[in-house]
């Protein structure tokens, strides 16, 4: 008979995520792991099946939670605009208690070329968040925010491009302050 779990693996799998998001997936290690998540050893590959099973499910956590951000604000009542000022803003100015960067825009570089059961996954979860803002896009234009010839496709693909350009240049030390000026001069699209 197996012992019941005592832990709670939800808990582990934000902390993995944390793990993963400030250190990368190969700068990882399972007792970076442990540490991490108050786990031993045995217990990470008991319930996660190894470093590679959790990894896919922290990357799964962390696309759930940023998309279920983006559709609450996409569904809201704001300009777009404000929307799109909101959207930016994440990247500009994240929440302090978060590692640099964004575990999509890292994973996408480190192993979107190598792992094709992890680059099947961030190329899903674009298209998802693509398609959230061009619905908004759409709306916006129908409602005489956008001009006619502005493109919602491409508003779209040029929104997700800059914030994840944004996340690599503040991953890469860039200063408040030059984020701002990238923002400005996306926010000048619309």
């Amino acid at each position: 008979m197996a012992r019941p779990r005592t832990f709670e693996e939800e808990a582990a799998v934000e902390a993995a995520m944390r793990a993963f998001w400030r250190a990368g997936y190969e700068a990882t290690s399972t007792q970076d792991l442990c540490a991490a998540t108050g786990l031993g050893r045995s217990s990470v590959y008991n319930a996660f099946a190894g470093k590679h099973d959790l990894f896919r499910r922290a990357l799964r956590r962390y696309m759930d939670q940023r998309d279920a951000a983006l559709i609450e604000l996409m569904d809201g009542e704001l300009p777009i605009r404000e929307k799109m000022a909101v959207v930016l803003g994440w990247a500009v100015a994240p929440d302090p208690d978060d590692p640099d960067g964004c575990l999509v825009v890292n994973s996408m570089i480190e192993l979107g070329p190598r792992d094709a059961e992890v680059a099947e996954m961030l190329r899903r979860d674009t298209e998802l968040r693509v398609g959230i803002m061009r619905a908004a896009f759409e709306d916006a234009r129908a409602r005489g925010e956008l001009a006619p010839d502005k493109d919602p496709l491409e508003l779209a693909r040029f929104v997700t491009a800059t914030v994840s350009g944004l996340r690599v240049l503040a991953r890469g030390g860039a200063d408040r302050a030059a984020l701002e000026s990238v923002a400005r001069t996306a926010l000048g699209v619309f």
